[in-house]
């Protein structure tokens, strides 16, 4: 039998091996910025075109490389980071595995410029698919310039599986941030498409964090400094009343690597724990320093995921420090439980004598009379009374008898009627609603009892009612007689400007969108000024979490945003006109039986039911 086992050709196992490496082009923005940074370069610049997909280039003034170096370097498992096992137990650089060049090369047009200080000339090299297509002598800078065009042009697949322009540039800023910020001493220039969105000058730790999430986070952070045998930590976290709804600003670094550790994050959050509201994540930016040979970096290729020694002993060191730096800056809230401040006794009542207090007794007051007392309560979701409507419609038959308005109120009023409960063949009217622990809206029908789930109902009346006026028709907005100042990060603005059209069709407008500050001038009528800031910075943390589904287009993920974050909420109570206003919105949806996000809106209890539940 003939052997079937045989060794792959370098350029497969090359493109085996970018699967790992390189899932998108912010993959290939980490694995260059950290060879310039290896390379001891004091100056790096990134440039971007169409998300990356169509360029890539990191030039720096690092101490390049040889002719032979140059060449070298596109080999697999070639390296100058490590020379031996043991280096493993001590590493100090970015890189050491010696896969991302080579990785890169198999799946782009690769184009290398590099010389050393000490050369009078350098070498260029120009790589098609792990194919050298030339090497030449060139007069080129100190340093290394890597150019990266046409990412993934032998893999259509992969390069399909790509988001838009506006997404991967999103994934690149997260890759540059996490580079940018852990090295303040290396200055930073980010282009896209010609245009500068980041230049970040030599400074120190706060102000890195500063230059790239806006001047505003500056009164926002809080000092954490801690040195220890195990660890040395230092950094900042925010201040609690700036948590968040989604993950943007958390950050850790371990040995001035950026790395993910949901362990070291709950210590965290646990520090804070009573300071923020439930559903939301405090922002931090932690530096932690370890023995090289108590933490392993070599378990996956984005060296993201690490494994600590002692992970108890530095979960427990990580917490006390976040906790004492809270209270340290008096952040932490003090109980005392000696005194009540609302037991004591103004300056001004000292002397005086207390009063007794007079009851007084409404003679008008008749308990027999017919009057049925309203249901109070605080809901976005309330309507008014249209008691006396009739009065506006006196007159007009005198006034135009050739126009006949009756029938179209009759036509009017059947297609709502015929509409109602069509799904569930629900065609008797509906009796009396109620409201059930807050949260549940409940009604007579002809099969039995009609149970709504009044969050996710008002979800679906707001989902269909905002897609529309993103898709088909355009929405009124509400001008603002005073333009709302809001600040947003890069990042924040670049998601702005994404879906800015989608806004516009809903209500909002907005000034200096380039600018950190914000000014938004119009907004929906349904939207009070007091929440503007608030639903933006929802509609923000869902769009950074939403491209993670897939299948949802934008105008999807903007209602249901809105929707998500306009409805009512469990635990609001409503008045009797609301439960029935919005009984008859749902059933005039679409698709009254599911939620935005595919969860049952009602469900009915019939006669059946609750007979057998007595037996």
């Amino acid at each position: 039998m003939a052997d079937i086992i045989k060794l792959l050709p370098d350029h497969v196992a090359n493109q085996i091996a970018a699967g790992e490496v390189v899932q998108r082009p912010a993959s290939v923005v980490k694995e260059l910025l950290e060879n310039a940074i290896d390379a001891g370069a004091t100056i790096i610049k990134l440039i971007v075109k169409d998300g990356g997909k169509t360029l890539i280039q990191v030039v720096d003034n690092g101490i390049g490389m040889s002719e032979t170096d140059a060449r070298l370097s596109f080999e697999r498992h070639a390296t100058s980071k490590i020379s031996d096992a043991q280096d493993l137990f001590n590493l100090r650089t970015k890189g050491f595995r010696g896969e991302a060049l080579a990785s890169i090369a198999a799946i782009a047009h690769v184009d290398m410029q590099t010389r050393k200080e000490s050369s009078d000339v350098g070498t260029h090299i120009k790589i098609e698919g792990s194919k050298v297509m030339f090497q030449e002598v060139v007069a080129t800078p100190s340093g290394t310039s890597i150019s990266v065009k046409n990412l993934f042009f032998n893999i259509p697949a992969r390069r399909n599986f790509l988001k838009s322009h506006q997404v991967e540039l999103r994934h690149i800023m997260d890759e540059f941030h996490r580079v940018a910020l852990v090295h303040p001493k290396i200055a930073f220039h980010l282009y896209n498409n010609g245009s500068e969105i980041f230049n970040l000058p030599v400074t120190s730790f706060r102000k890195r964090i500063v230059n790239v999430f806006g001047s505003k986070m500056d009164e926002r952070l809080v000092p954490v400094h801690e040195e220890t045998e195990v660890v040395q930590i230092s950094g900042f976290v925010c201040k609690p009343e700036f948590a968040k709804k989604s993950r943007g600003e958390q950050f850790f670094f371990a040995n001035d690597r950026f790395i993910k550790s949901p362990y070291l994050h709950h210590a965290v959050v646990n520090a804070f724990e009573g300071l923020i509201k439930p559903d939301t994540y405090p922002g931090y930016f932690l530096y932690l320093q370890v023995d090289p040979k108590s933490i392993d970096i070599n378990i996956h290729p984005t060296k993201t995921e690490v494994k600590f020694d002692d992970e108890h002993t530095l979960y427990a060191i990580l917490r006390s420090s976040v906790k004492h730096s809270l209270g340290q800056f008096s952040v932490a809230p003090v109980l005392d439980f000696d005194r009540d401040s609302n037991l004591d006794t103004p300056y001004a009542f000292e002397n005086k004598t207390a009063i007794l207090p007079k009851v007084t007794v409404d003679s008008s007051f008749n308990p027999f009379d017919n009057v049925v007392a309203k249901t109070k309560g605080d809901s976005s979701y309330q309507k008014q009374s249209a008691k006396g409507w009739e009065n506006l419609y006196e007159g007009l038959d005198t006034l135009n008898p050739e126009k006949d308005f009756s029938s179209f109120e009759i036509e009017s009023e059947t297609a709502v009627q015929s509409s109602l409960y069509a799904e569930e063949d629900l065609t008797q009217e509906t009796g009396v609603t109620f409201q059930l622990q807050r949260k549940y809206v409940v009604s007579t029908v002809k099969s039995g009892l009609l149970v709504i789930h009044q969050n996710r109902a008002h979800q679906r009346v707001l989902f269909e009612k905002f897609l529309g006026e993103i898709t088909v028709e355009k929405g009124l907005g509400q001008q603002l007689l005073f333009p709302l100042e809001v600040h947003f990060t890069a990042q924040e603005r670049a998601i702005l400007e994404e879906i800015q059209d989608s806004l516009n069709n809903v209500g909002f407008q907005f000034e200096d969108l380039a600018k950190e500050t914000v000014k938004v001038t119009a907004v929906p009528a349904m939207i009070s000024e007091s929440k503007i800031g608030t639903v933006l910075d929802l509609l923000i943390a869902d769009f950074k979490e939403g491209f993670r589904n897939e299948g949802v287009s934008q105008a999807e993920l903007l209602a249901q945003g809105l929707a998500k974050n306009l409805a009512i909420k469990s635990g609001e109570v409503l008045n009797e006109e609301s439960q029935m206003a919005l009984l008859h919105d749902l059933f005039a949806c679409k698709e009254p039986t599911l939620s935005p996000k595919l969860k049952k809106t009602y469900t009915i209890i019939s006669e059946g039911d609750v007979e057998k539940k007595l037996l």
